[in-house]
C-alpha cells in the first residue's frame, strides 16, 4: 500500500504512516458529524508526508532572484520589457503592472492580457541591434548548449548567448541578468556555475549598476545587496543577480 514513503527512510517512514492513519481515523470521525459536502475515503486518500515540517521550505534562487528583478523593473519604469526564458512565474506576474514579452527556446502557452509570449532562440535572438530597453534573462544562460532542454550541444553556446543579450540592448537600457555563481564548473547537462568575473567580462560592453548574491546557505538578510567579487566566488552554488545598463550618448541619470 503505497503512502508515499518512499523517500522517508526507515523508522522516520513507520512513524509518518502510523501518524497518516491515525490523522485520517480521527478526521473521519470529525467529519461524520457534519453533514457530507464531500466524496471522502480512503481509496482517495493522496499522502502529502514530506509537508510537515516546522517552517515552510523554498527555493532560494527562485524566490530572491525573482523578488529582486521586480523591484528593480519598478525602479526602472519600462513602457514594455522583455523578457528570454526566467520564471513563468516571474513573466505572469510582472505583466499585471508592465507589457511583457516573453520569449523561450520552448515557447510557453500562457494566456494572460498584458502578456505575449513566442519562441526566440537565444544564440540567434531575432531583434535588431540596440532595440530593447528593458531585457531580463535570468537562471537562463547557463544552460544553453547543454542538451538539456532540446537545445543543439555547444560548450560556447553561453558565451554566445551574452554576446546577443549585450547586442540587443538599447544605449541607455538595462539587462536583469541571473545565474550560478561559485568556482567555475559544469554540471552536464544540467548548467554551468559560473565566476563573477566571467560575467563581468563577458558583458565588459555593458556597465554594472548592482550585482547581488543570493548566498550558500542561509543568511539573515537573505540576498546580499552589492555583494562584492570576493563574497561571489567564495560560493559553492550561490546566485549571482546583475543590473547591467548600456552606455548612452548623453549622459542620463539612473531612475
Amino acid at each position: 500500500m503505497d503512502l508515499g514513503l518512499k523517500r522517508i527512510p526507515g523508522l522516520t517512514a513507520l512513524i509518518a504512516s502510523r501518524r497518516f492513519r491515525k490523522d485520517f481515523a480521527r478526521f473521519s470521525r470529525l467529519a461524520s458529524l457534519s453533514p457530507a459536502r464531500f466524496d471522502f475515503s480512503w481509496t482517495n486518500r493522496l499522502p502529502m508526508l514530506h509537508d510537515r515540517t516546522a517552517g515552510t521550505g523554498f527555493d532560494r534562487h527562485y524566490i530572491y532572484h525573482t523578488a529582486w528583478a521586480a523591484r528593480k523593473i519598478r525602479r526602472i519604469g519600462p513602457s514594455v520589457h522583455v523578457d528570454i526564458g526566467s520564471s513563468l512565474f516571474f513573466a505572469g506576474m510582472i505583466s499585471a503592472f508592465v507589457p511583457l514579452k516573453f520569449y523561450d527556446f520552448r515557447p510557453a502557452d500562457l494566456r494572460l492580457d498584458n502578456l505575449t509570449t513566442a519562441a526566440a532562440d537565444l544564440t540567434s535572438l531575432h531583434f535588431p541591434d540596440g532595440s530593447v530597453d528593458s531585457l531580463s534573462c535570468m537562471h537562463v544562460v547557463e544552460h544553453v548548449g547543454l542538451g538539456r532542454y532540446g537545445d543543439p550541444l555547444d560548450p560556447d553556446g553561453d558565451r554566445k548567448a551574452m554576446s546577443q543579450l549585450a547586442r540587443v540592448i538599447a544605449p541607455g537600457g538595462s539587462l536583469l541578468f541571473v545565474v550560478p555563481i561559485g568556482r567555475p564548473l559544469i554540471r552536464f547537462n544540467a548548467h554551468r556555475i559560473y565566476a563573477y568575473r566571467q560575467v563581468i567580462d563577458s558583458f565588459s560592453s555593458l556597465s554594472l549598476v548592482e550585482f547581488s548574491l543570493i548566498p550558500d546557505g542561509g543568511v539573515p538578510e537573505g540576498l546580499i545587496v552589492d555583494a562584492t567579487e570576493a563574497q561571489a566566488d567564495a560560493q559553492r552554488y550561490g546566485c549571482g543577480c546583475f543590473w547591467f545598463r548600456k552606455n548612452s550618448f548623453v549622459s542620463e541619470p539612473l531612475p
